[in-house]
């Protein structure tokens, strides 16, 4: 499968937004990450449409709202209002809502829909719902904050996904990625790389994609061929 790297912009600089997007998509980014949170669900609270809102103005690639919120559904059309045809909404199964009825207003509303799981979650909690979306999210981070340690732990759950899904679902990783463990999380089955400050942090974002993009793309093939 093609492997797509997506620019967390929680390790962007919130002063310069506009600049630091549009850095890394003339790095050659796939998709922009972007993660919302309600104060509930986790212990932190981001932007809102309005953020999103600008952000529609200068995507020239796909975003992947990330909710991290107590209840989905309600989010929505408040960002469908302020989001690009064909961008993805990505909620997880631990939220409140009926996961399917997400999955059925997101797609109405003209999303994409995509599910995550955080990682302590038992990988049963998705598997019937694999036919029924777009994306699969993995967090290999505890949601909340920028800047944590990938936890190796979700690999497994991420491999035994993987050979559940069907053939060209695409499977995001999100947490902690860097040039160090993108292989481990590719040749686990992952093929979409969220990265944050591996991409926002690094002195030349473009090399940084690249170098991603590669280790990913040689240990996916290593995996195909094994």
């Amino acid at each position: 499968m093609k492997i797509k790297i997506a620019a967390s912009i929680l390790a962007a600089n919130p002063l310069r937004l506009e600049e630091e997007v549009n850095r890394v998509q003339d790095a050659g980014v796939d998709l922009i990450h972007v993660d919302i949170m309600d104060g509930h669900f986790v212990p932190n609270l981001t932007m809102g449409p309005f953020i999103v809102k600008g952000l529609k103005e200068i995507a020239r690639v796909p975003m992947g709202l990330h909710l991290m919120v107590e209840h989905p559904s309600k989010f929505i059309k408040p960002f469908r209002e302020v989001a690009n045809e064909g961008d993805i909404f990505e909620f997880h199964i631990e939220s409140k809502d009926d996961p399917r009825e997400v999955i059925r207003l997101a797609r109405e509303a003209g999303f994409r829909a995509a599910i995550s799981l955080n990682p302590p979650t038992h990988p049963g909690r998705v598997e019937e719902l694999l036919e029924e979306v777009d994306m699969l999210l993995i967090m290999s981070v505890n949601p909340g904050f920028a800047g944590q340690k990938f936890i190796p732990e979700v690999l497994p759950k991420l491999r035994h996904l993987r050979e559940m899904a069907p053939e060209g679902l695409d499977i995001e990783i999100d947490g902690g990625i860097t040039e160090e463990n993108v292989a481990q999380a590719a040749g686990a089955g992952a093929n979409i790389i969220a990265a944050a400050s591996a991409i926002f942090k690094a002195p030349d974002p473009a090399r940084a994609v690249r170098n991603l993009r590669r280790l990913a793309q040689e240990a996916s093939k290593l995996t195909v061929e094994m």
